[in-house]
């Protein structure tokens, strides 16, 4: 390794602002309400700050959004081509226009509460726009994500975990050894957060459609706080290492077996807007070992990145392409999945048949069970909330696990996915949603008979 090139300055360049982007994204803090991250810890602030307005501006950037794409249809692209950024934030498919401006309805109606109940109740459009509802927290988390992101992903940190991880990462999951970085990310801060790392990578050129793909849909976890609210909702707080456990387990074999099947092995290994691949660390020049090359390579992108306003600026660019990118996807699909859900007994009808299936298994009160099944697609705490009057605790704790396992989630994590670059459809969400769900049933199931 050639460390005679590079100056103190570079060693610290590569060293601060990746130790800083750990400690904001990575490094677990105990508070009062449980375990989280600095990031976490900042959103929860702003929105303590000035919860109560947020609906009012999120509404207002959800309209700018669909105003901004349907001038730039009327007028043409072309008024924006010089601008890549508000070009690819503008210029949508017809179908995300139609989208982003259900989106926008649905948020109107909500935020002063007009037209029908079931569109802007708490438990529809509420759920996503009061301010308490997950659009509050998104904004307040993709400011912060948004601006820090750069801490990750531009000094150096993921070329070196991209060298040193990649003989574990590419023959166990077929990925780089960079989404580690992703993975983490969603484990100890949010499933978005990782869904929004790997959406920027992946317009970076870092990972294939493929690799992208598989990232998003498998690697965007659920975070260890959400998962401790998740296991109190159903009475069982006092079984959460075993339940993580077993979340762990189910999730690591869906991450192993999934890639291997369709859809997802059926992405091609191509890159965004077919530009070619960045350097993923896979192959290593002769002379060097992993780690020496991965440092080396994390100094060069540190030294490349050394200018104050870039940063601020790629910040402030993450966050309106997150602001105003998703937050029109997620109120129209999240709301319309929440509708149907409370409104319907469309997923108790879907969930018959996993009756017999339960029964097979021998879970206790298969009927009740079987209507929190699919629910999750829609939201992921409603099964937790569907399955807390059941009285057996190896069903609830079932319910539990299965509704962090299936991690495809159309008002958050789903929404986030359908309304980034990342090359997934609805049809592809609901097989992978129902992949993963039969898959994990019969780990945790079997788990849950040796701990009951």
């Amino acid at each position: 390794m050639n460390q005679h090139r590079f100056t103190l300055v570079s060693h610290l360049r590569f060293i601060i602002p990746s130790l800083l982007g750990i400690f904001l994204f990575m490094v677990p803090i105990q508070t009062k309400d449980g375990i989280t991250i600095p990031i976490a810890i900042l959103s929860g602030w702003l929105q303590n700050w000035m919860g109560s307005y947020v609906p009012a501006i999120m509404t207002g950037l959800i309209l700018l959004t669909v105003i901004g794409t349907i001038v730039t249809k009327l007028i043409g692209p072309s008024i924006i081509s010089k601008s890549p950024f508000f070009s690819n934030l503008f210029d949508v498919r017809p179908v995300w226009v139609a989208v982003r401006v259900l989106g926008a309805v649905f948020a109107v109606m909500t935020l002063f509460k007009l037209g029908p109940e079931w569109v802007w109740s708490d438990a529809t459009g509420g759920l996503l726009l009061n301010p308490d509802g997950l659009l509050t927290i998104l904004f307040s988390v993709f400011l912060f994500a948004g601006l820090f992101l750069p801490l990750l992903l531009n000094f150096g940190l993921l070329e070196l975990f991209g060298a040193l991880l990649t003989k574990i990462m590419r023959p166990v999951f077929g990925l780089p050894g960079r989404s580690s970085i992703d993975c983490l990310a969603s484990w100890l801060g949010d499933g978005t957060i990782g869904v929004l790392l790997t959406n920027k990578q992946y317009e970076e050129g870092y990972y294939t459609k493929k690799e992208a793909a598989i990232i998003g849909t498998t690697f965007s976890v659920v975070s260890i706080t959400f998962s401790l609210v998740v296991i109190s909702e159903v009475g069982l707080g006092e079984f959460f290492i075993p339940f993580y456990i077993t979340v762990a387990i189910a999730g690591i074999l869906a991450a192993i077996i999934l890639p291997r099947i369709p859809p997802l092995s059926r992405k091609p290994d191509t890159y965004y807007n077919d530009q070619e691949g960045k350097n993923t660390m896979d192959v290593i020049p002769e002379g060097y070992s992993r780690a020496g090359y991965g440092y080396e390579q994390a100094l060069v992108q540190a030294r490349n990145n050394n200018c104050i306003s870039k940063f601020f600026t790629d910040g402030m660019k993450n966050v309106l392409d997150m602001w105003m990118g998703v937050a029109p996807i997620v109120m129209a699909i999240g709301t319309t999945a929440l509708i149907v859900a409370e409104n319907t007994k469309f997923f108790e009808w879907i969930g018959m048949p996993f009756i017999p299936l339960l029964e097979i298994l021998q879970v206790p009160e298969a009927t009740e069970a079987s209507k929190s099944i699919l629910v999750g697609f829609a939201d992921m705490f409603l099964p937790a909330i569907f399955g807390s009057g059941i009285e057996s605790d190896l069903t609830r704790f079932v319910i539990a696990c299965l509704s962090v396992t299936q991690l495809i989630y159309m008002s958050e994590v789903g929404g986030l996915l359908l309304g980034s670059k990342i090359p997934v459809d609805f049809k592809d969400l609901v097989i992978i949603f129902l992949q993963r769900t039969f898959l994990t049933l019969f780990v945790i199931v079997g788990i849950a008979h040796i701990i009951f």
